[in-house]
């Protein structure tokens, strides 16, 4: 009989077992462990990938002045030893001395530039109008670097193009003046982008400073719940790395200027330590909370960090061969977003501005810094060396390494040339054109068909390729596959790395 005594009796004495839905409450686990392990991994790959941008950040203070001075020494001395070669100069030699030429007339250009200005225009402002100025600067930054990197590799291709080949550009230059113009307006943005923040340390209620960091916050609302794939996510941590690493040299220059406003005072710095603390602190969490929800969301496993960290040290590695396509301070531009001219355009205007430089002993002193940042460069340079062996090794991809670089012949391009080429290598492709760098080579007979069909989470950093479209166009059936291509060989960026696909 129903009853309402018996409907409150059977309430509080009814079981129920949760191991006959055994494998729904494993998945709950093992994403729970997932969300607990992404701090962890993530950081392992921020940590990697914030050195590779110190690395060629230095590499601009440090190397590339050195390698300048010899690329103009073999040029002047050129006609004492003949001419034995067709070159005058190594394309590597013509890249240094017009990275050299354009950090050199931007830097004299920045004199223009008055920062004491721009700083007491944005204080004017009100607190609402810097927080849409400082949003429509990080829009702009993005889209800087975006086409800035394209106008770089256009000049030093234009440059150091064989001269047989048929004339397709418009000169060296135009070029080089759009690369000019290009490096000084981006410097600006930063200039702004530095003194808006500034700004926020040095007003008095901290009001905009917290609304600039609640601004990352709203970031995740833009990410979090979007459809992400391995490539998508790849593209997301570079950028996020990039823009890590551009907060820390914001905050020096915030730091220099500060000290330099109160006679280098150390009290000073105190006071600025609780407010950097907070915009590092706020930068980190908010990395550490998208990319958390973002696996979750997206059942992506931790472990995919450790392969983005492995294709990072691939081009390390693959940029210190001897024949190599490209210098690595480039690949990290391409890879990540960042282009380290504007900013240390930038960082040395901010320097020698703050600091005096007067008498012998202050120049021994810049002497010395100066082969101290030598030093760090070299050190920085063979750790990640180093680590960048032991993660190839650990993902099993040094045996792309050892494969002849391919030289583009006339009449074809060199995206196809790479398709074609990467089939005859040790890799396994399916019929869609997909690749896995990670797993080893497996050596299956040629007249067997593939029984295993792979599904697109299992393969390692894929993006669609759209050179590779023409060869499927007579073939209606495969137009719902899209073909892939191995991510190792695309050096385009996506800045904007929350797009769908």
């Amino acid at each position: 009989d129903l009853s309402l005594l018996r409907f409150i009796s059977a309430e509080l004495t009814r079981g129920y077992f949760l191991e006959h839905n055994e494998a729904k409450y494993t998945e709950r686990r093992e994403r729970v462990y997932t969300c607990m392990r992404i701090p962890k991994e993530l950081e392992k790959l921020m940590f990697f990938g914030i050195f590779l941008c110190l690395d060629a950040f230095l590499y601009v203070f440090t190397l590339l002045p050195l390698r300048v001075f010899l690329a103009l020494f073999r040029f002047i001395t050129l006609p004492c030893y003949g001419l034995r070669d067709r070159r005058l100069l190594q394309p590597a030699q013509v890249c240094d001395i017009l990275k050299g030429v354009i950090l050199v007339i931007c830097y004299f250009m920045m004199h223009y530039v008055d920062y004491s200005m721009m700083y007491h225009l944005i204080r004017g402002q009100s607190v609402i109008k810097l927080y849409i100025i400082y949003n429509m600067l990080e829009v702009a930054d993005r889209l800087f670097s975006s086409f800035g990197q394209d106008i770089l590799d256009a000049l030093y291709w234009t440059a150091t193009e064989p001269k047989e080949r048929k004339r397709a550009h418009i000169g060296v230059i135009p070029h080089f003046f759009m690369a000019v113009l290009y490096v000084f307006l981006h410097a600006i943005l930063i200039m702004v982008q530095a003194t808006t923040l500034n700004v926020a340390f040095n007003s008095h209620n901290k009001s905009l400073l917290t609304i600039m960091m609640s601004n990352n916050f709203v970031e995740i609302k833009g990410s979090v719940f979007k459809k992400f794939e391995k490539n998508n996510l790849f593209q997301m941590s570079n950028s996020d790395i990039k823009e890590r690493f551009t907060n820390y040299v914001l905050l020096l220059i915030v730091c220099l200027r500060n000290m330099e406003q109160f006679s280098w005072n150390p009290d000073h710095l105190w006071v600025l330590f609780p407010d950097v603390c907070m915009v590092v602190a706020s930068e980190i969490a908010v990395d550490i909370v998208k990319h958390a929800f973002i696996t979750k969301f997206n059942d992506i496993t931790a472990d995919v960090y450790s392969e983005y960290r492995a294709s990072l040290a691939f081009d390390l590695v693959s940029s210190r061969q001897k024949n190599a396509y490209t210098d690595y301070s480039d690949s990290v531009s391409r890879r990540m977003g960042f282009i380290p001219l504007p900013l240390a355009v930038l960082l040395i205007r901010v320097v020698t501005s703050s600091i005096k430089v007067q008498g012998v002993l202050a120049y021994v002193c810049v002497v010395l810094f100066y082969c101290g940042l030598i030093s760090l460069k070299v050190l920085n340079s063979i750790v990640l060396l180093g680590k960048s062996c032991q993660y190839v090794k650990e993902a099993k991809m040094e045996e792309k390494l050892f494969n002849p670089v391919l030289t583009a012949t006339p009449g074809k391009p060199a995206g196809k040339q790479q398709s074609m080429f990467k089939s005859t290598q040790g890799i396994s492709t399916d019929e869609n054109g997909s690749t896995s760098v990670t797993n080893q080579p497996v050596h299956q007979k040629e007249n067997t068909p593939s029984l295993l069909v792979t599904s697109n989470s299992d393969q390692f950093l894929t993006t669609p390729d759209g050179e590779e479209k023409d060869i499927s166009q007579d073939s209606s059936e495969l137009k719902h596959r899209s073909s892939k291509k191995d991510l190792l060989e695309i050096d385009r960026f996506t800045i904007c790395g929350n797009r769908i696909d």
